[in-house]
This record gives C-alpha cells, structure tokens and sequence, in this order.
C-alpha cells in the first residue's frame, strides 16, 4: 500500500503562484523593466502561461529539467518561471562557458528542453549534438514567439509541491566538474522572506541587480523580493559593465536598491559626474560575490550617505545568502561579512566538527531550510556536504567578540574574480593536456580591479622546450570560457611540495605576493 502523501491545493505558493496572485491583484504594476520597457505583471503572468503551455505542448512535464542559456532580458525570466509553472526544474547555464562546458551541463542534468537566445544559438547547436536527450529548442526572437502566439493563455491545472525541485545551480568543486546544486521552491521562498524580514523591503522597491547576471544565483535570488511583494525588478543589458550606463539606469528608473560586485563599486565611484547624479530614491547599496578593500567600503559609504551599505555573505548551495553586515556596521566591523540571518542557523568548527573558541579560525558550517537539497545526480558529494548533519561551506572565517564573522580564508580551492567563481581544478585540468605542460598550480593574486585574479604556474615537460605564455593563452582560450583563462603565467622549473606529494600552494602565493583576499577588521 502506497504511503505516498499527495500534493494538496492550498497549502504552498510557488514563485509562479505569486506571479499569479499579483497578475489578479496588481495587474498594471511593472514587474520587470528593461532598456526602457517593461512588462506589467498581467503581462508577464499571460506570457508565462503561454511559454509553459507551448513547452508542455512539445513534452515537456513535472521534473523534466529545461535549460536556459540567456543573455540578461525579460524573456530569462519567463522563461525561469514557465518552467516553475510547469512543475518542471529549470537549470540556468552560464553564458560565457563554450560549447563543451555547455554539453557537460546540459548532459549532467539530463535537460529535455532547452531556451536560448539568438546570439547563443551556434554555442547551443554545437553543445546539442552531443546531448541527445535535448528534444526541443526554443530560440529568444521569431521562434519564441510564434511559439507564444500559438499557445492558450488559460492557467495550468498544475499543482507544485513546494519541497520538489525548482532550479539546478552549476557551481564547480574541486573535482574540477561542475555540481549541480538543487534548489526547492520552499529553498527560495524561504531565502526570499529571510531577505524581507531582515532588510525591510516593500512593494515601492525597484531593484537593480546588475552586478550578477540571471544565471548566477545573486542574479536570481536578487530579484524574488520584488516578485513576491509585487514590486519592480530592473535588468541591465549583458556585456561589457558601463558605470556611466548603470548610473543612467539608476536615476530613469528610480532604483531604490542595487547590487553589484566591488570592480563593479569601484568604476561607478570613479565616474566623474557622480555627485551630480539624482539618486534621491537609493535607499540600499549592496556588495558581495568577491573581496572589497575597506578603502572602497569607506568610499561607498561617503558617496551615498543616504543609503545603507549592505555587505552579502553566502554561497550557491545556501541559496545564497547566510550573513549580512548592514548599515552603521559597515563602518564599526568594516571588514566583517556580518551575522547570519534569519533561519540561518551556524557554527564554527575543527575538522573534528568542535566548534572553536572565538577569534580562532574554523570553517563555517549551516543548518537553515535555505539549504539545498542535494547536488543533482551525486549522492557521495552531498553526503561529504552534510557530514555530522550541518553543511559545510569550505570557508574558513573566524568569530570576533560581538559575534561578527571575518572570512580568513577557502578551504575548497577557488578563486573568485570579478564576482565569477573559478576553480583551480577545472583549470589545472586543461592545461595539464598542453603537449608542453609537465605540471600546472592554478592560485589567485590580488587584483584590483577584479579582487583577485588567476595565475598559472606551469613546470614543463621538457625543460628544454617549455611552452610560452602566449602558446598557454591560446589554448585555454579554446577549452575554457574566457572569464576562466588565466591573466598571467608563471613558468618555473618544478612545483614546490611537502613531503607527501601536495602541492604547497601557500608557497606559491607567498612568492607571487598573494596574500590575504579578505580586508581584516578596523582597528
């Protein structure tokens, strides 16, 4: 006898559901502007239905995955939540990675369906041929919306179990695969009441996230607060950051909260015209995805005194924020990546899983129901991620008396550049195949433009015919997504190692001058 409970209508809310209630009851409110126009939540709710009418018309149902490869534009998010409407999963795939790193993820995820857009589409066609499990393709532009025309817009009898599966998020380890972390509904609208309850958000918000793109998780979790309270979510264009752009944005849309990276923070502070700028509505400035200088928190702070600066913490599996320094403690623990928020619960442990006494250092780990639920496909990873019953993060930080917490350092081998994640393994990997590379050491050095970026350290195959820079560049320009590639390389004779065999990468940092990438606490 089956013990199966069934889904009840009634007893849970999607973020479909809340597009749904806003179309009945705000209908010509702007849900989403971009570029000068936009779509009213009657508009959006109406072209959600249509585009998941037409991918259940090609076969799309409940748990089938549907990839997104998208440039920032109103139709990602459509197509975001047709896929919620339709009980399917949605699993967003980085722009910027070529058309092998697309197969991996298309394949890994096991994706029916996949929505592209124009300019992506020869990426897409040449990924495809190696994922045969991909049975229809929708491409931004004519084929979308004949696609769109021909569909009902009648709602969908599909009743979705907030504890399923909503979005998978690529985010690499450091097997040098990509892991697919598996967000629920209830994953995202409990990270999204967290953000309301902690910040204070309303339905006046107009919220601009350029700093992070739609398929990163601080593109996507940036913008269900105003989607929840019927509020207005700003998209700027992909490409090339133009702080002059942004700042026109800011003051035509009346933005009231922004997030961007630091590189991002920098070149807004260094337009001239600043202080002339009406930003008389910026209520919230937001940083995080990569490590600020307290010099640039300092300036932040005095270009917008009337707005609060807000320091964001968190990682893809949390879905993603954990802590959060905000307002006069932007300046009294500058430095500090704040305190947890609500429904975070966390500690500071040994690899024993002691926790450790403040001031000395541990790796933080979480309970909280924003935690994924598993990575997709990969039961001894999410295992290791939840030993001892909390999930470990890989960061090392420490706790101050006040119970703020500094991030010291990762013990998972990333670098974060210019807000982008890139793991060392992935690298080292590729350019291990170079005919001419005996060895390879991938480690981040202080950037100041992007924070930190990532240097190759290569020992040859054959001391006698080394490979050049230019040779190194070359290839991983083919293998790689360019954000990936390292920004310099170092060819020495052999790696530094420690008895048994590991690479001592602290070496390595220390005799490139990298050293600490998180800004220590005023004193």
């Amino acid at each position: 006898m089956s013990t199966e409970i069934p889904v009840l209508r009634g007893r849970g809310m999607t973020m479909s559901d809340q597009l749904a209630r806003w179309s009945r009851t705000r209908p010509d409110a702007a849900a989403l502007r971009f570029e000068g126009t936009g779509r009213s939540y009657a508009q959006l709710d109406a072209r959600v239905t249509r585009l998941a009418r037409a991918l259940r018309a090609r076969g799309v149902g409940t748990g089938d995955r549907v990839a997104v490869l998208a440039l920032n534009g109103m139709e990602t998010w459509e197509a975001y939540l047709a896929g919620v409407r339709l009980g399917a999963i949605v699993v967003p795939v980085n722009f910027r990675l070529v058309a092998d790193e697309v197969t991996y993820v298309l394949a890994d995820s096991g994706a029916v369906a996949l929505v592209v857009d124009a300019p992506l589409a020869e990426v897409a066609a040449k990924a495809r041929e190696q994922v045969p499990s991909i049975t229809t393709t929708l491409v931004i532009g004519e084929d979308y919306e004949q696609a769109l025309a021909a569909a009902g817009d009648e709602p969908l009898d599909v009743v979705v179990d907030e504890d399923e599966p909503a979005f998978i998020m690529y985010t690499s380890g450091t097997t040098g695969r990509p892991k697919g972390a598996v967000l629920t509904h209830r994953n995202l609208l409990m990270h999204t009441f967290s953000q309301i309850t902690t910040l204070g958000w309303d339905p006046d918000d107009r919220v601009g996230v350029p700093g992070a793109p739609l398929f990163h998780i601080a593109g996507l979790a940036g913008g269900l607060p105003p989607l929840l309270l019927g509020g207005t979510n700003v998209i700027l264009r992909s490409g090339a950051f133009d702080p002059a752009a942004t700042l026109d944005m800011m003051e035509r849309e009346q933005v009231s909260s922004i997030f961007l990276v630091p590189a991002m923070w920098a070149a807004v502070l260094a337009v001239p015209d600043l202080a002339a700028r009406d930003l008389s509505h910026l209520r919230r400035v937001s940083w995080g995805a990569a490590p600020a200088s307290t010099t640039l928190l300092r300036a932040l702070i005095d270009a917008f005194p009337q707005a609060e600066v807000v320091t964001a913490f968190g990682q893809t599996e949390c879905s993603p924020v954990t802590c959060l320094l905000r307002g006069e403690d932007s300046v009294r623990k500058i430095g500090s990546v704040g305190t947890p928020i609500l429904n975070v619960e966390v500690r500071v442990v040994d690899d024993a899983m002691d926790d450790v006494p403040p001031g000395e250092v541990g790796e933080i780990v979480y309970r909280s129901p924003m935690v994924m639920k598993e990575y997709w496909s990969k039961p001894e990873e999410t295992s290791i991620a939840f030993a001892g019953g909390w999930f470990h993060s890989g960061d090392l930080v420490r706790q101050d008396e006040d119970g703020y917490f500094y991030v010291v350092d990762r013990k998972k081998d990333m670098i974060i550049s210019g807000g982008e994640n890139i793991y060392c393994a992935e690298v080292e990997n590729v350019l291990a195949a170079h005919p001419k590379v005996g060895e390879v050491a991938l480690i981040g050095v202080p950037d100041t433009r992007y924070g930190e970026a990532p240097l190759a350290v290569v020992a040859p195959r054959d001391p006698a015919d080394p490979p050049t820079p230019e040779e190194l560049a070359a290839y991983c320009r083919e293998k790689l997504a360019r954000y990936k590639n390292p920004r310099e390389y170092s060819v020495v004779g052999a790696l530094p190692r420690n008895p048994s065999g590991k690479v001592l990468k602290t070496a390595l940092r220390q005799e490139h001058s990298a050293g600490s990438l998180v800004a220590e606490p005023a004193v």
